[in-house]
């Protein structure tokens, strides 16, 4: 999971020493997602591809990839704010705005059908049709009317995650709302996917959270600097960079297991 948002995590473009700086703590959370969702799929390599019998796919081990993506998704919500925030300053015209988050959701549903590509030359047996980064770009592009509105946000937020609990992951014999989360019948093994129903939910509430705890872009609440020390550091370091890890580090865990032999691709 992993991000967008790497863009988004800026405070507002306002003449406040903290304005122009990002939040450490935003960047923080993001690295410790970024560190969980390594380990998930680590783990999930091993028991997807090696003789490791793990359940990666089960009980615990999945609600802690679900919750590793939650914690993704809601900081897009948190970081888009703070972008909107600092944009407004610097963009003169509705229009203006708009495009910029149009594109910024474009190039990372770009990524995302690269992982798709990938995926699909590399391990013909599965596939990554609507994945976190599929999802992050069309929340990028969908939340923008959300923006100005955190009432609104939390209501369809809660909305469609209560939707989405409802509903569960539906059968259907037609392909055109996979990305909503009506799952077709002959689509196979997927290891990755998160539709938008009930995960765009998830960036909403993200956006409502924002609000309240950085409304204009400024943290409402005290918090000390805690960068001082090495390991808040390399967060925040791996935070920022979450988006290029979590483009490489999958074919890095594969490759590294491959060549100790743990698993075995046909790889060597």
């Amino acid at each position: 999971m992993g991000t967008a948002s790497d863009d988004a995590a800026t405070v507002s473009a306002r003449p406040e020493p903290e304005s122009n700086q990002r939040l450490w703590e935003i960047d923080a959370l993001r690295g410790v997602a970024i560190i969980m969702m390594v380990i998930y799929h680590f783990t999930y390599d091993l028991d997807q591809f090696g003789s490791f019998d793990i359940g990666a796919n089960t009980g615990n081990w999945q609600r802690f990839a679900n919750f590793t993506a939650f914690m993704f998704v809601s900081l897009v919500g948190v970081s888009l704010v703070l972008s909107y925030s600092r944009a407004t300053a610097r963009f003169e015209n509705e229009w203006g705005l708009a495009r910029k988050y149009m594109l910024r959701g474009l190039r990372i549903l770009g990524y995302g059908m690269l992982v798709t590509v990938v995926v699909w030359l590399a391990a013909p047996g599965g596939s990554i049709i609507f994945g976190i980064l599929h999802l992050i770009g069309l929340s990028i592009i969908f939340a923008y009317p959300f923006l100005r509105q955190p009432v609104l946000a939390l209501v369809a937020g809660l909305g469609l995650i209560a939707l989405g609990m409802a509903m569960g992951t539906p059968r259907v014999d037609f392909p055109w709302l996979f990305w909503l989360g009506f799952r077709p019948e002959d689509i196979g093994t997927m290891y990755d996917y998160r539709p938008m129903i009930p995960w765009f939910g998830v960036s909403l509430l993200g956006i409502f959270i924002g609000h309240m705890l950085y409304r204009n872009g400024i943290r409402r609440f005290a918090l000390p600097d805690l960068t001082w020390l090495a390991p808040v550091r390399w967060l925040v370091k791996a935070g920022q960079y979450s988006l290029a890890i979590y483009l490489i580090h999958q074919p890095v865990i594969l490759i590294v297991l491959e060549v100790t032999g743990i698993i075995d691709l046909g790889l060597l």
